[in-house]
């Protein structure tokens, strides 16, 4: 059936279609026929003095087309909707080619030009024919389901998949399949008398079954049989064994049940590039290391890997021409050394970074790892946890007697010990720092006295408590020299 851009056009005598008037397929994305075929021939003049090809090839439901001769010259393009001969009565379709790409499609297709078989067309499509074309295909998917049915109940093993209903409703052809031969006479009488037209029974294989059908691959398009292809070959699973897949019937299977049609497309290129590869089968390479055996082979990148029999997780890559050197050598009852030449161990020895290293910038995931052993100590707040002295206050200090060590000072919690005594101090989280004790005396005017100036603990400077005593911090202090110094 036509587009919408095809069954909406009209011409002047009206209710007749005007077709595309293009050269190839339609262009409304989908297009008007199933094998879209674009007539590149359709620009160009024809020579003098050759008459123009008179016959159209016209496409029916699905995939079904068929060559007509217009015998009444009609103007005729690509998506007209025709009347066309059939027997009995007449059939409707849609014109797929004209012009001379006809000529190389009946070349192709084996089919004579001058061959009294080709039918004839009639007109152009009427409204009348087109409704009564539409009414036809409405009735075929129930007509289908009873006839399954039907087939079921007289125990027949064959699949109806399809029925077609001829443009003026006087007969209805029924595509099925079948693993072997079916005697459906009985069938093809309870069918004519429920349906009321003229039956027609055609076997047709799984492939043509799904070009029929349609459907998805697994590549996520639609099928080729469905789309463009129309030559159907055999296909062996050698096709698979050349081009290194793997033979799982499931990956390897169409949606026909049958091996894959693209396995194929490119067998030729792989038979030519293996062309010159060695015959290896089950041959073996001898050195003096060893045996060694066949691996796998890369097409591509044209070397073959061997591995020896007393290592055979380690792949060794050749080259064609080494592998043909060492099997030219074992013919001469020669062993080579090892499989490899001394300047291609060279080559292996060198790896290569991968490029793609810290390509976005980032550290190293290892960065952690070398970190100091001090990270480990346990950390203190030395913010919180700093001596805070104030003269305030007096602390019990008792010194001891000579040669003994001074108390510790016992020092009491301060409600201002947060606050850090000296204001050029780093903050606790910059790390850990010697606690800096402030002994400055309160009278600014009064400077800083030697270590050794005045006697006494008080000298330089005066507590207000008198038995305040200077704090002794957990260093030894300096031993008290009592000799006099000699004059």
């Amino acid at each position: 059936m036509a587009c919408g851009s095809c069954s909406t056009g009209q011409d002047k005598n009206g209710g007749i279609p005007a077709g595309c008037n293009n050269n190839g397929s339609c262009g409304t994305g989908g297009g008007c026929n199933k094998l879209n075929v674009f007539d590149w021939l359709g620009n160009m003049s024809l020579p003098e003095g050759q008459t123009p090809c008179d016959v159209v090839e016209i496409r029916f439901k699905n995939s079904r087309k068929e060559f007509y001769r217009n015998v009444n010259n009609l103007t005729l393009n690509v998506g007209d909707i025709v009347a066309t001969e059939s027997s009995p009565g007449h059939d409707i379709g849609v014109v797929s080619i004209t012009g001379e790409l006809v000529r190389l499609q009946l070349k192709k297709k084996n089919v004579n030009y001058n061959s009294e078989e080709i039918k004839k067309i009639y007109r152009k499509a009427k409204q009348q024919d087109i409704d009564k074309w539409r009414e036809a295909q409405a009735l075929e998917v129930e007509t289908m389901f009873k006839a399954r049915t039907l087939a079921l109940k007289l125990g027949l093993q064959m699949k109806i998949s399809d029925v077609e209903y001829q443009g003026d409703k006087s007969k209805a052809v029924f595509y099925y399949t079948a693993d072997g031969r079916v005697d459906f006479r009985e069938l093809i009488k309870v069918m004519a008398d429920e349906f009321k037209v003229r039956i027609e029974m055609r076997q047709i294989g799984a492939r043509q079954e799904a070009a029929r059908l349609g459907a998805i691959g697994s590549c996520g398009r639609e099928l080729c049989c469905s789309t463009w292809l129309n030559d159907f070959r055999t296909v062996s699973t050698s096709a698979a064994r050349y081009q290194q897949l793997s033979l799982n019937p499931l990956k390897l299977a169409g949606q026909c049940g049958k091996l894959k049609c693209c396995l194929n497309y490119e067998l030729d290129s792989y038979q030519d590039a293996l062309k010159e590869f060695p015959e290896i089968d089950n041959r073996r390479l001898a050195t003096e290391k060893g045996f060694a055996f066949h691996q796998k082979t890369d097409i591509f990148k044209r070397i073959i890997w061997w591995s020896y029999t007393s290592e055979p997780d380690v792949f060794i890559p050749l080259s064609i021409a080494r592998t043909k050197e060492i099997f030219k050598l074992n013919a001469e009852n020669i062993k080579p050394a090892d499989l490899l030449e001394p300047k291609q161990y060279k080559e292996l020895e060198v790896v290569k970074q991968p490029d793609y290293e810290n390509v976005v910038g980032q550290d190293s995931l290892t960065r952690f790892d070398d970190r100091k052993k001090n990270n480990n100590r346990p950390k203190h707040n030395h913010q919180n946890k700093k001596p805070q002295h104030n003269q305030n206050k007096g602390v019990a200090n008792v010194q001891g007697p000579k040669g003994e060590k001074p108390a510790v000072p016992q020092h009491k919690p301060n409600p201002n010990q947060n606050k850090s005594a000296n204001p050029n101090q780093a903050s606790a989280g910059a790390g850990p720092k010697k606690p800096v004790h402030n002994h400055k005396p309160k009278n600014p005017n009064q400077g800083p006295k030697p270590q050794n100036a005045g006697t006494g603990d008080n000298a330089g400077n005066k507590p207000q408590n008198p038995n305040h005593k200077k704090p002794v911090h957990n260093h030894k202090p300096k031993p008290k020299n009592d000799n006099p110094p000699k004059e």
